[in-house]
């Protein structure tokens, strides 16, 4: 009976697609679903090349394996995933390898992990991002967790993922859950910079009164320079979208509420447990919640009627701006995200490369950008580098492009535009380059009523004041 060198379990879109991208690339791999539709499309739509095979049961896809057997689950996070597992072990052996593609929360992962050594088998989280065209033609993939694991796939990966250049985007992640929280945090810098997006929009339709051919050609030209990335070329590409039920563009029919899913809200969640400031990608989550006060808004709008929006009087400057103020919002927003991955590195342990990161980051996935090439030289020099704000490199171009960010705040402020991502980012850059924050008010203020003492910054210790009543 001939063997199968991996196993994929969820043969949805991303499963089938991920499946075809390794049968293209060589690797011979059995497929199994619960819904048995979905085997028969990947027979179906497998070419003659492809050495795959569908399965009807667990025992049968399994059985259809070589050992150490390389199974890769491609399935929705949360209770299908322990679903999967519990009835997969027992038909294991020692040595195995289960694979957890999908968009698992990290501390999943770790129990996971854990059970799964007690069994003699090995578990990975493996963060997949590019979506289904990536998927299916190369996508970027942070594996963590078994480094003998990691070794074992590793030839696969490198084969599958996106190229830039020579080199694959893919690699080691680090320790246990490493992989998936690189994809969480991935996933959270990606809601920043979808937000920073629709405000420039916003900005530009309402402030600067382009149409959707303006806006195309306006991203366009910054698709082609220092903006290239993957977020910007699909905005172009969308103002360009007609609407098959309408006359109109298919952008101005689309109803103005977001959804979300889990890691945007997890990636906040987990600054706030370890203490990393992360403004920007905090108010993009919530941003989206407040999308969804449709009817409320709708109200609001119409008690507090908004006063007329001034044209700019320089509409070519104005464009430059915003896309200056988006550019550097955007490094801002990165910037935020990374410094998660440092100290999230150092409270888990994961010892995740942040060089490696942005060097996978660079193709394939939904946040590739240009921009990422000097993050890499930024760690490549400096791999402990805390924070992307302190490489020198980059301080010139954030001196060159503040004054528009400000000016694009500024002009959102003043005209009633609704630029939570722009603010966020801007007020983050001017706390953290500040020597001296207000905060020693609040350290008063928390000691005069709650005795939660403070520090001085004339000597060490830990200190508590009696406050005296003001007398007037």
């Amino acid at each position: 009976m001939e063997r199968y060198n991996y196993g994929m379990i969820g043969l949805g879109v991303m499963g089938r697609n991920l499946l075809y991208n390794i049968a293209d690339n060589g690797f011979s791999i059995a497929g199994f679903d619960l819904d048995g539709e979905k085997v028969k499309e990947l027979q179906d739509g497998a070419t003659s090349e492809m050495k795959v095979k569908g399965t009807g049961t667990m025992e049968d896809f399994v059985s259809a394996l070589e050992t150490p057997r390389k199974i890769i689950l491609m399935v929705p996070a949360g209770k299908p995933v322990d679903a999967v597992l519990e009835s997969i072990t027992p038909l294991l052996s020692k040595g195995d390898i289960v694979i957890d593609a999908g968009n698992s929360y990290f501390k999943d992962t770790n129990r996971r992990v854990a059970d799964l050594a007690s069994k003699n088998l090995h578990f990975m989280g493996m963060g997949v991002s590019g979506g289904e065209k990536g998927a299916r033609t190369g996508p970027s993939i942070m594996p963590g967790g078994d480094l003998e694991a990691f070794h074992l796939i590793q030839p696969m990966l490198e084969a599958i993922s996106a190229k830039v250049g020579n080199e694959a985007c893919t690699a080691y992640m680090g320790k246990d859950s490493a992989g998936n929280y690189v994809k969480m945090v991935h996933n959270g810098i990606e809601y920043a910079i979808m937000q920073l997006i629709s405000e420039a929009y916003d900005l530009l339709k309402r402030g600067a009164n382009l149409n959707n051919d303006q806006l195309y050609q306006v991203f366009k030209e910054w698709n082609n320079g220092e903006m290239n990335s993957f977020l910007i070329e699909i905005t172009r590409d969308i103002f360009q979208q007609q609407d098959s039920l309408t006359d109109g563009y298919l952008v101005d029919q689309i109803l103005d509420k977001a959804g979300a899913k889990g890691t945007g809200k997890w990636t906040s969640e987990q600054a706030m447990e370890i203490g990393v400031s992360i403004p920007t990608i905090d108010i993009a989550v919530t941003s989206r919640i407040l999308s969804a006060y449709k009817e409320e808004r709708v109200q609001a709008s119409q008690l507090y009627a908004e006063k007329e929006i001034v044209s700019p009087e320089n509409t070519e400057l104005f464009i430059k701006e915003v896309g200056d103020a988006l550019y550097l919002a955007t490094l801002i927003s990165y910037a935020q995200g990374l410094a998660l991955l440092v100290k999230a590195s150092e409270e888990y342990n994961f010892q995740i490369p942040l060089k490696d990161v942005v060097k996978i980051w660079r193709g394939g996935c939904i946040i590739r950008s240009v921009l990422l090439e000097k993050f890499y030289s930024a760690y490549t020099k400096d791999p402990l580098l805390s924070n992307i704000l302190l490489d020198k490199d980059i301080s010139v171009i954030v001196k060159d492009k503040i004054k528009s960010l400000r000016k694009t705040a500024a002009y959102a402020a003043s005209n009633g535009i609704s630029s939570l991502g722009i603010q966020t980012a801007l007020g983050y850059f001017d706390a953290y380059t500040t020597e001296s924050l207000p905060v020693n008010l609040i350290q008063a203020q928390r000691d005069y009523f709650g005795a939660h003492t403070y520090q001085r910054t004339d000597r060490e210790g830990v200190f508590h004041t009696s406050w005296q009543t003001a007398n007037d």
